[in-house]
C-alpha cells in the first residue's frame, strides 16, 4: 500500500464524513438561527428554549436523511473491504 492510496483513502473518508454530517448540521444551524432571531426580537433570554425545537428538527432530519446516510456509509465500507485483496500485491 503506497502513500497515494493512503492519502486517497483518507480524502474519501473525510469527504464521506462531511457529506453525512452536512444535512444534520445545516438543519441545526438554520433552526438555531431562527430561534436566536426570535429570541432577540422578543427579548426572551431563555437558554433552554432552543433545545426542544432543535431536537425535534434534528429527529425529523434524521428520519428524512437517515436512510441516505446509512446507504452512503455502507457503500464506503463496501469499497474499503473490496480494496483489501489489492492492498498487499
Amino acid at each position: 500500500m503506497d502513500v497515494s492510496a493512503v492519502v486517497d483513502l483518507g480524502r474519501q473518508a473525510l469527504w464521506i464524513s462531511v457529506l453525512i454530517s452536512a444535512p444534520l448540521l445545516g438543519v441545526a444551524l438554520v433552526v438555531g438561527l431562527v430561534i436566536g432571531v426570535l429570541q432577540a426580537a422578543t427579548s426572551i433570554n431563555e437558554m433552554t428554549l432552543s433545545f426542544i425545537p432543535k431536537l425535534m428538527a434534528l429527529a425529523l432530519a434524521l428520519a428524512i436523511f437517515g436512510s441516505w446516510q446509512l446507504v452512503t456509509l455502507v457503500d464506503f465500507a463496501r469499497s474499503i473491504f473490496q480494496r483489501i485483496p489489492t492492498l498487499f500485491t
